[in-house]
């Protein structure tokens, strides 16, 4: 019942346009009674998202299902995932979804309050894991909205395709991205950001051998050349 109100919806859509379709000419092609509309779906704009409540269902399960010693950054992202295989499930529907959303401004705002619904989830998890820092609230909010933002990007990426690219090397760019800015754990991946170093980028180490009666003016100029003459060489 629920899939025949959902394709006899988009049917309609594609036909008419999405504000010209009422729910009685929608249950009135799938041969049903509005009362089994309403048991499926509270609104018009909910056939069009009709597998969302399942994957924020997934999410959390997923969430809730690590032991608390895997790298939090990590699990978000792979939670992340659960929605894009979602849409990769139904290529041809998730298309259709992606234009047709992209042509009603109601669509586009509900679909922003569905997108904050599976960022509120990532948040909360992450706010339980990072509990003890001192920035723990700050960054599980940036964590999650960077995790939505990388999902949306290779999503986007792959409905533009029509559904043809490889959604699996997609997403997985994209969480390697937001791993490696932001996760701290020792071979994640990541390199972390508390130290202000980016991606991919490894600190000076340098070794000053001075004499206790040296003054500290000329320390700090030993240690300044040192980094001058090491970045020097890296930029030549």
């Amino acid at each position: 019942m629920r899939e025949a109100l959902v394709a006899a919806a988009f049917e309609l859509f594609l036909e008419r346009g999405f504000e010209q379709t009422t729910i009685d000419d929608i249950v009135s092609l799938a041969g049903v009674g509005r009362r089994s509309f309403f048991r499926y779906f509270p609104a018009k704009e909910d056939v069009v998202f009709p597998d969302h409540e399942r994957g924020l269902a997934d999410m959390t399960e997923f969430l809730e299902s690590g032991t608390g010693e895997e790298d939090p950054v990590r699990h978000a992202g792979d939670a992340a995932r659960l929605v894009l295989r979602m849409y990769a499930e139904q290529p041809s529907f998730s298309v259709q979804r992606y234009r047709l959303t992209r042509k009603v401004p109601g669509l586009r705002a509900y679909e922003l309050s569905v997108v904050w619904r599976y960022e509120h989830t990532l948040a909360h998890y992450l706010r339980g894991r990072f509990a003890e820092r001192p920035d723990g609230p700050l960054r599980a909010d940036v964590v999650a909205a960077a995790v939505v933002a990388a999902h949306n990007h290779a999503l986007r990426t792959w409905l533009r395709s029509g559904g043809e690219s490889d959604w699996v090397a997609e997403v997985d760019r994209a969480m390697a991205f937001v791993t490696d800015t932001w996760s701290d754990r020792p071979g994640s991946g990541g390199s972390g950001t508390a130290d202000g170093a980016g991606p991919g980028e490894q600190d000076d180490v340098v070794v000053l051998v001075a004499s206790r009666r040296a003054p500290l003016w000329r320390m700090v100029q030993g240690i300044e050349s040192a980094l001058g003459e090491s970045r020097q060489v890296q930029g030549d």
